[in-house]
């Protein structure tokens, strides 16, 4: 059963890297396949034979079960003619709204399809929606969708709640760039297979039965909707009695696991310290909750509740602490919103429970190999995400360096008959024990992860655990399910504790050692500090372990790459309707523009530009240049300032900008600044000093213009000059610079823009169009985009190539994200 379960794993695994599902051919084929090695791996009973016979009948299995999965969701998928069109929907708020400073984001079951004329609107069955209000903002925030209209003041909306709507959808899309997160196939796994926002006002609570954005229904009965309502109500019961306190949303997150409260700059820190695992419902919390409510119920089960029935006589105790354990788990997970992490637990629990409810002894791989098969089986998906491997890699780790290590029986009768210092000092020694292996084990899974690993979380966690364990997250949840009166008396016992361990990471997170960050390894880098790892975990009586050490010699030595002499590398980002390129030399980095700004939590540099520079290794820029104040190239400055160390900024901003108030070195942009790295030559275009000192000009035309040069290959970065701007620049002195082979289209390819004179003075080879996906403004202008198409440029868009790459020097090279990483739920 083992080897199946891992083959099923590795099967879906596979699948998840394909750039197309298989056609029904496969299936049969696959099928056929799976039933002659099953067969074969039943008649073989030699384990040699036998074993990587079922991993590839698992495999096929697996391969052919997740792509029956992909096939069935990605059919539901709303159809392109249907896009940005009024639809009128009927259905039921499916989870806890997420309330942001624009408005709320909620999920949305549709239960009914409003007729427009004979026609039925294909909307599918499960939507993602956004409300939002009157205040200016940027909505949808997700991956750079642009702002909806005004919205009136929203209504209060409550999971299970009925809804008459008025939305407007758009197929699922999200920004595909290196090491970033990916937001089609987190849409794909909630089948989401649509996104949009709610168009009008609310109804008035008058308003007549065929009023649309009105509710029909306080709340509609189904098992879901009750867990979503008791999650809600328990979230406004905490935020309310901690009122104004800084760590409420992480209490909320420990007792309903809903993190989306806790903020940036938090998270920042468990991360950096890494015990970011605890500040959720993780299996930690839920095995801990288990077995306090199992031996409660255990203990008052001998005692017959003090009754006197002899209840034990009717089951034994031990049956009723398991039964109630197993429910505990249940409820807990229910409430953590169902995680992989959550599940592994839950299923574990319910392997075990069962085992010792028949009496029967399990191996501890069985259970861990349940757990991953009914993983996997409900939701193919889950393998895509790092928590999946934490959770398993964790308790795998622990198997490894704990099972059959156990004292001997007369070691644990001797044990039993000492005092309780001793027996506390064996469980601590225990306790550290697994510290170190986890410790030591999961450092190649999180560097292959992440890039990055916390120094400090070992003694980090040596506090948090048992704080938050074994305090924090019980009295919370003892206190948040009190009366509210009492409530907000008892959850400031939780909250201090919480306040001082947040002083504590905030003094170990300002340690320099704090965090070991390196590029992110290849597969032969990891492999081999896995099994270095393995072997010095290994049992004592196995010779040389510490030759295992030498195994992470490459994962230590692991440096960021960089062009070779004589080229340069430019990555213009897939940041939705804004821009960032990231220009590169031998031995020095620029980055022009910094991304858009999304939500008060998420923006251009902290999405997209950040964990890709992290990711690479790069822990510091030469030099920044923000072309102009406009939010979509400006708006993720403060994020890269704070998360990333620069020596020099150039920008046209006005010097009482907020945001060059934490930029270091600041130089206003001026035509003529020019300087060189590694023979590549940067030449700023514009603006010219005049424009600084006349008020008539918008943001647009102070753009700094810079050309890069190498060679006899060129990039022209253009900002968001237009018509009058690039007149300019061709009656200037600089005209004859303009000419590049790669030209960063102006002002994203606006009506306003690219005009034919200056695109035949520049006569690029290839243009660079960065819009956001349906973005409002319409960028790039249907025939702004077809006069590139005449004058014979070839036009990359990064909406639907996602991040671009170009090599230049002897020649221009390009890539394309969505090319080089194909997967089957791109472009559907």
């Amino acid at each position: 059963m083992r080897s199946l379960i891992i083959g099923f794993a590795i099967g879906i695994g596979l699948l998840q890297m394909q750039g197309h599902l298989p056609g029904l051919e496969w299936y049969a084929a696959g099928l056929v396949l799976a039933a002659l090695l099953g067969f074969t791996a039943w008649k073989f009973w030699q384990p040699f034979l036998r074993v990587p016979l079922l991993v590839t009948c698992g495999a096929w299995l697996g391969f052919l079960w997740a792509a029956s999965f992909a096939h069935y969701f990605l059919e539901q998928e709303l159809p392109a003619a249907w896009e940005g069109r009024d639809v009128t929907v009927i259905g039921t708020v499916a989870d806890l709204p997420d309330h942001t400073a624009q408005g709320l984001r909620f999920r949305f079951d549709v239960e009914q399809v409003v007729m427009q004329g004979a026609v039925i609107p294909p909307v599918p069955p499960r939507i993602l929606l956004g409300w939002y209000s009157n205040r200016r903002m940027q909505a949808p925030v997700e991956d750079g969708e642009q702002a909806a209209p005004a919205r009136e003041i929203l209504p209060s909306v409550e999971p299970g709640a009925r809804w008459k709507l008025t939305v407007r959808l758009k197929r699922p899309h999200g920004n595909a760039n290196p090491d970033g997160f990916d937001y089609e196939v987190w849409l794909l796994q909630d089948d989401v297979r649509a996104t949009g926002y709610v168009v009008g006002a609310p109804a008035p609570a008058n308003a007549p039965a065929s009023a649309t954005n009105r509710r029909i229904d306080e709340f509609v009965w189904t098992p879901s909707h009750a867990v979503e309502y008791l999650r809600g109500w328990l979230r406004d019961r905490i935020l309310t009695a901690l009122s104004g306190e800084p760590y409420a949303p992480v209490i909320a997150a420990l007792v309903m696991g809903d993190q989306r409260g806790i903020s940036q700059s938090d998270w920042t820190i468990f991360n950096r310290t890494g015990i970011g695992h605890l500040v959720a419902i993780s299996g930690l919390h839920i095995t801990m909750l288990a077995a306090l409510c199992g031996g409660l119920a255990s203990w008052l089960w001998r005692r017959s509740f003090f009754t006197g029935a002899q209840l034990p006589l009717r089951m034994p105790a031990q049956k009723v602490a398991i039964a109630v354990g197993m429910l505990t788990a249940l409820f807990y997970v229910l409430l953590a919103g169902f995680g992989v992490p959550a599940q592994r637990t839950l299923y574990m629990l319910i392997v075990v429970g069962i085992a010792f409810w028949r009496g029967r002894l399990v191996r501890v791989s069985v259970v861990l190999c349940l757990a991953l098969g009914l993983v996997l089986l409900l939701d193919p998906w889950s393998l895509l995400w790092p928590g999946f491997w934490l959770s398993f890699g964790a308790v795998g780790l622990l198997m490894y360096g704990t099972v059959g290590r156990m004292q001997p029986r007369y070691a644990m009768e001797a044990a039993s008959r000492k005092q309780w210092w001793e027996k506390l000092w064996q469980a601590l020694k225990e306790g550290a024990r697994a510290q170190y292996i986890i410790t030591l084990g999961l450092v190649p899974l999180t560097m292959l992860l992440f890039g990055q690993y916390s120094l400090v979380s070992p003694l980090a966690n040596a506090v948090a655990i048992p704080l938050v364990g074994l305090l924090i997250t019980p009295l919370a949840l003892l206190g948040s399910l009190m009366p509210a009166f009492l409530a907000q008396y008892a959850l400031q016992v939780p909250h201090a504790l919480l306040v001082w361990l947040a002083d504590f990471l905030q003094w170990l997170n300002a340690m320099p050692f704090a965090v070991w960050q390196t590029p992110l390894p290849s597969w032969w880098m990891f492999l081999l500090a896995l099994g270095g790892t393995m072997l010095v975990l290994a049992p004592r009586g196995w010779p040389a372990r510490w030759l295992g050490l030498f195994g992470w010699l490459p994962l230590i030595l692991n440096a960021p790459t960089a062009p070779t002499d004589g080229s340069m590398r430019v990555t213009a980002f897939d940041v939705g309707q804004g821009m960032a390129l990231l220009v590169e030399t031998p031995t020095h980095r620029l980055l022009y523009d910094t991304g858009p700004y999304y939500s008060s939590q998420s923006d251009g540099a902290s999405r997209v530009i950040l964990p890709y520079l992290r990711a690479r290794g790069i822990d510091h820029l030469d030099r920044v240049v923000i072309s102009h104040n406009d939010n979509d190239h400006s708006g993720g400055a403060q994020s890269l300032f704070h998360g990333m160390r620069v020596d020099s900024v150039y920008s046209s901003l006005a010097e009482s900008s907020p945001i060059l108030r934490g930029a270091p070195a600041h130089t206003r942009c001026e035509a003529g600044q020019s300087w060189n790295w590694d023979g590549i030559g940067f030449t700023m275009l514009h603006p010219t000093p005049e424009i600084y000192a006349s008020d008539k000009w918008k943001p647009n035309a102070r753009s700094c213009v810079l050309k890069v040069q190498i060679g006899r290959q060129s990039i022209l970065l253009a900002g968001d000059v237009e018509a009058m701007q690039e007149k300019q620049l061709l009656n200037s002195a600089a005209a004859e610079q303009l000419p590049s082979t790669v030209l960063l289209a102006p002002h994203h390819g606006s009506g306003t823009s690219s005009t034919e004179p200056f695109l035949r003075a520049v006569h690029p080879e290839l243009a660079i169009f960065q819009v956001g996906y349906r973005n409002r403004f319409n960028h790039p202008k249907p025939e702004v985009y077809e006069r590139y198409q005449r004058l014979g440029i070839r036009r990359l868009r990064t909406d639907a190539a996602g991040a671009i790459v170009m090599s230049l020097g002897d020649q221009l090279a390009v890539e394309t994200y969505r090319q080089e990483h194909p997967r089957y739920w791109y472009g559907r």
